[in-house]
């Protein structure tokens, strides 16, 4: 069981170090901050609304899951549905992979507004509700059948725990691929070596949902 539930926490660690290194979850952003400014400061303070957005997109997607925990009857079929939607959407951005129009309308100075809008479009925590499942269904809890109100604070709070990891994963993964491109490597760096992570992104998302529908 220990063994499950490291594996489980690894997951969130490493889709987060994905994200980071996705530049669509905005660490270009933070080099432009920083050669605006021109100085390392401006870079690793642009880190934080783009963390903060990050997290409240996934919030918003887990927090109602974590209500529905407390209804121990129907938890096999919430799992299904979450890892459902996880594979729908990861289908849709496999077919649909332009970005909306409307986040090409957010100023840079907006960053934890961009970050939010961003993350929620490429289904951020969509991802991680399969993996928050497995961790928020331990046999212990299941075989205590603790209340319905301790069950929903043990969610919120799993909830937040799991994003709190994940984004800080990112950012670590970010920021320091921000730093690199600020002080060594430069612009053309990206434009000549870098790949477009959508493709991968949108299969990434259909194997975690299949995953979890399997799980549960």
């Amino acid at each position: 069981m220990q063994g499950t539930v490291a594996g489980l926490w690894l997951a969130v660690v490493v889709s987060g170090l994905y994200h980071g290194v996705n530049p669509g979850m905005g660490w270009p952003l933070a080099v432009a901050a920083g050669m605006m400014g021109r100085r390392r400061k401006d870079l690793l303070v642009a880190l934080v609304p783009l963390a903060t957005g990050h997290v409240v997109a996934m919030l918003i997607i887990l927090l109602p899951f974590a209500l529905a925990s407390a209804l121990l009857a129907w938890q096999h079929e919430i799992r299904a549905c979450g890892s459902g939607l996880v594979i729908a959407f990861g289908i849709f951005r496999l077919i649909n992979r332009r970005h909306p129009r409307s986040l090409a309308r957010i100023k840079p100075t907006q960053l934890a507004l961009w970050s939010f809008a961003i993350a929620t479009a490429h289904g951020a925590g969509l991802m991680l509700l399969p993996i928050y499942f497995g961790l928020c269904s331990s046999e212990q809890a299941n075989a205590a059948h603790q209340a319905a109100s301790s069950l929903m604070a043990q969610g919120l709070t799993m909830a937040l725990l799991v994003s709190v990891v994940h984004v800080l994963a990112m950012v670590t993964a970010g920021g320091v691929i921000a730093v690199m491109v600020y002080e060594w490597l430069g612009l053309k760096f990206l434009t000549r070596y870098w790949f477009n992570f959508d493709f991968v992104w949108a299969f990434s998302l259909i194997l975690i949902g299949c995953i979890g529908l399997f799980a549960a």
